[in-house]
């Protein structure tokens, strides 16, 4: 599955400040790829129906078993009730013990400053990875 385009869902205003969140999940095993190919197009179909959200992203490297999200939420709270709301939820208590590795990262950036690149966000993964815990 190749990078899916930036989808947009609603004008972000240029003064404004936004959440961004980038997760990483990446399988233990391959074969569990089907599976969370299906549970993705359910999320995306929510995310179609979510208040709040500004747009997303998706980049896939199979052969790692290694799947990004980058997506935009108009605050905290909008991102907390998607992560909470069915089938989000549900998916990621199903896939949970199925996952090697979960990584999340966010940070805040003006509307003006939007739509994020997917190389912005692997350099701020890679620098929140690095960071002595």
């Amino acid at each position: 599955m190749p990078t899916l385009p930036w989808r947009s869902f609603r004008e972000a205003e240029a003064a404004r400040e936004y959440v961004v969140l980038l997760s990483l999940l990446q399988l233990k095993h391959g074969w569990r790829i089907p599976g969370l190919l299906r549970h993705t197009v359910r999320v995306m179909g929510q995310l179609q129906l979510t208040e709040g959200l500004v747009g997303y992203t998706l980049f896939a490297q199979p052969l790692a078993k290694r799947f990004w999200t980058l997506s935009v939420w108009k605050d905290e709270a909008a991102l907390a009730r998607f992560v909470h709301a069915q089938p989000h939820a549900r998916t990621m208590e199903l896939m949970t013990p199925r996952l090697r590795l979960t990584r999340f990262v966010r940070w805040r950036v003006k509307g003006s400053e939007l739509s994020p690149s997917w190389g912005d966000a692997l350099e701020r993964f890679q620098i929140a990875a690095d960071a002595p815990r």
